[in-house]
């Protein structure tokens, strides 16, 4: 991409240019914002480091690419961690900024900046570039700062410190260093005061005066003033004021004929546009405005279906079509009659797409990624969603073979605000980015709900090579990092994890999915331990499930929950063991009907209960051992179920769930999801799939006295082409995924 480069001057922005170089992009532009009087050193803003901004003038000439600048006019208006356009605000200078860079040079399409570890400062920089139709660059983006300050150092980034504040700084000794010099010295405050050895936490700025970018000349400071803002016996604050610099050339040639000497008066060399005005322009995000009622095409109710769960705090809502003889939609037009009937449910609820937690998108061909997240993001936009954008998976499953329209969602809603969202747009070395109107991860009472995670190389965005498994690793590896962001980990926290496995899989791989992703938790483990710290370890669900393609033909996409307790206390987890609390017996079943191998859960007493239910073949031959004959125990689906069969199943599905939670001090009413996935080659139509299950359901409510489970349907069936507990085999005839919380 082509890229335009936020500047301040100090390190971090020029390391991050480099880092632009080095995958791949070219830095065409810079652009910079400096205060309106040129005698001003620095201004009271979280977001703009301005000291010794005198001398960014000659990046344009160093560099050999034009500079752009604008006088700051705005100040810090909006408050709030994530930005919203606000008149007068400081941001809105450099919208001004960028946008006009961008008219100049329409190829631009892309804005690198140094941001570390200030989410304040990579928001604004996103809000900025969402407006504008612009990718941010954010490669420094949550990077061990030592590891850092040592790449600069070794990368021959030559910047000096134009400010400290900071115990153990002095702007008499340390103004005016190398940080090569200042580097040892950086380290020793850390361990003595836990700074932040990039100045992260603005104990020191830096302006760069030579690094590899320069390629026609260096900066050399001649003069400056040390400016005194504090004598604060224990962390002073001063600044450097540059008085006189030159130019000098590092051609054979110099850059015209003589090293040029600025005494900061001469008049700015042609490369170098000065942007005024003020922003008249309403930018909208791509996407808006959102869909009319009006604008929908009806739908006959007998042909869309919702489900809803009964937990009034925290409920999932599904919503699907079936299909029809008639004329088709396509995709677009499903998808967007489904969003639409999901909003009139939260509506009718008192409530809107900011209160969603997660989105399941399932779609009938991953070719047609693109229109549906056109439609998508007509609906679901940052302005309905001020507290964050819900966290998202996209899955292609099998619905015009199970009889159903080309789209399907299922939504996990709050009825409170009280959600934490990470939201990360940016590329990075971090982690992927989610350019768009879906988040990395939401966290709402204590559960940490993870977005749908490939193989991808976070600064590339590319899938890596090495087949399955390597894009398992790079999954495993990108969930880690988001969550840390959370002061967690996945080989100590996860309470569930989700495996979609495309069919692209070779056979002989399978059954190394699930060994990797045990070893990588093992690994984690150990690293922790290495550490010193001795953390508490959930055991882990899983569920594999066989699908017929993920995004960009990943092979490998991870869903992991996470428990995060709001106190150090750590919580007991039940072993996968069945409790030997008696749980009524119903339907005929006994506890000697099933293997325990069918059934995993994890349990948090008093907060979260998950259950992963295989029926297998074997299990059902033992459920139904009247009617069935041997073919099922060899996996053979091709002789089909037959109703009463069927209805037997999902008895005892019914029955095991309830067992399960009850013996767990959980009820039906404190289900937030119940997902039960099929594959359409067991030929049962999915409206007699569901009317059995509903059935079985009421006659639970019954046997219960009516105080379990409502009238309504509490499940959302899902047609996949496989699922099962192991990545090996993923022929289970019912799979059941169910969450429970109490709080």
């Amino acid at each position: 991409m082509k890229v335009v480069a936020l500047v301040s001057g100090g390190k971090d922005s020029c390391y991050a240019m480099m880092k632009c170089i080095q995958y791949g992009h070219q830095i065409v532009a810079v652009a910079n914002l400096l205060p309106a009087d040129d005698l001003v050193d620095e201004l009271d803003s979280y977001m703009y480091q301005t000291v010794g901004h005198q001398i960014i003038v000659s990046y344009a000439e160093c560099m050999g690419v034009p500079l752009f600048r604008r006088r700051i006019q705005g100040s810090t208006r909006h408050h709030k961690l994530s930005y919203q356009r606000t008149p007068g605000d400081e941001v809105e200078d450099m919208f001004i900024l960028l946008n006009e860079v961008k008219k100049q040079i329409p190829s631009i399409t892309a804005v690198s900046s140094g941001a570390i570890a200030s989410d304040y400062q990579r928001l604004r920089v996103e809000s900025v570039c969402s407006r504008l139709g612009l990718v941010s660059l954010a490669y420094l983006w949550k990077q061990d700062q030592s590891l850092l300050l040592q790449e600069m150092i070794t990368n021959e980034i030559m910047a000096i410190t134009v400010k400290v504040a900071a115990m153990g700084l002095d702007p008499a000794k340390h103004l005016g260093k190398e940080i090569a010099f200042l580097e040892p010295y950086l380290h020793k405050l850390k361990d003595l005061y836990g700074i932040n050895v990039c100045g992260e936490g603005g104990e020191y700025e830096t302006l760069t005066l030579d690094c590899p970018l320069f390629q026609n000349a260096r900066i050399m400071l001649d003069d400056f003033q040390v400016v005194l803002h504090s004598s604060d016996s224990i962390a002073p604050v001063g600044v450097l004021h540059p008085l006189k610099f030159h130019l000098e050339s590092k051609q054979s040639n110099s850059l015209s004929g003589n090293n040029k000497t600025n005494d900061l008066c001469r008049e700015n060399i042609s490369s170098i546009f000065e942007v005024q005005g003020v922003n008249l322009e309403e930018c909208k995000a791509p996407g808006e405005p959102g869909p009319e009622v009006n604008d929908l095409i009806e739908v006959s109710s007998h042909r869309l279906h919702l489900s809803k769960t009964e937990k009034d705090t925290t409920f999932s809502i599904c919503c699907w079509l079936q299909d029809t003889s008639g004329p088709s939609t396509g995709l677009q037009g499903d998808l967007k009659l489904i969003l639409r009937q999901i909003e009139l449910q939260l509506e009718g609820c008192g409530l809107g797409w900011e209160h969603v937690l997660y989105i399941h998108l399932y779609i009938s061909d991953m070719d047609q990624f693109t229109q549906a997240n056109e439609t998508y993001v007509r609906f679901i936009t940052q302005d309905k969603c001020p507290f964050g954008v819900p966290s998202r998976s996209t899955i292609e499953l099998p619905l015009i073979q199970a009889g159903l329209g080309r789209a399907y969602i299922e939504v996990l809603v709050a009825n409170d605000q009280s959600k934490r969202v990470l939201h990360v747009q940016s590329i990075s070395c971090w982690a992927p980015s989610c350019i768009g109107p879906y988040s990395q991860a939401t966290l709402h009472k204590e559960m940490l709900h993870m977005a749908g995670q490939l193989g991808l190389d976070p600064p590339t965005m590319t899938l890596c090579d090495g087949g399955s498994t390597a894009e398992l690793q790079s999954a495993l590896q990108n969930s880690e990092a988001i969550a840390k962001c959370f002061n967690c980990s996945i080989s100590t926290s996860a309470i569930l994890f989700v495996v979609y496995c495309s069919t692209n899989i070779p056979l002989d791989e399978r059954p190394k999915i699930h060994d990797n992703l045990d070893t990588f938790a093992k690994q984690l483990k150990l690293s922790h331990l290495d550490k010193g710290t001795k953390p508490e370890v959930l055991d882990p669900i899983f569920l594999y499930i066989l699908v017929p393609d993920l995004p960009k033909r990943a092979l490998v996409e991870i869903k992991p929950i996470l428990y995060v307790p709001e106190t150090v206390e750590t919580p007991e987890e039940t072993s996968c063991q069945l409790s030997s609390i008696v749980a009524p017996s119903s339907f005929g079943f006994q506890p000697a009907d099933w293997p325990d191998s069918c059934i995993q859960k994890c349990v948090i007493p008093g907060k979260i209960c998950a259950v992963v239910l295989s029926i297998t073949s074997v299990v059902a031959m033992k459920i139904c051992s009247d009617s069935m004959n041997a073919d099922w125990s060899n996996n053979n689906h091709q002789n089909s179920l037959t109703e009463s069969q069927m209805k037997r199943i999902s008895r005892f599905c019914i029955f095991l769930l309830n067992k399960t939670i009850i013996e767990n001090d959980f009820s039906w009413k404190d289900t937030m999801s119940l997902r039960l996935y099929f594959p359409p080659n067991l030929h049962v139509p999915m409206e007699t799939l569901s009317n059995l299950f509903a059935d079985g359901f009421k006659e639970l409510d019954q046997m219960n006295g009516g105080s379990k489970v409502g009238g309504k349907p509490i499940f959302n069936l899902v047609p996949v082409l496989g699922a099962g507990i192991s990545a090996a085999c993923t022929n289970d005839i019912i799979t059941c995924e169910l969450f429970a919380g109490k709080s």
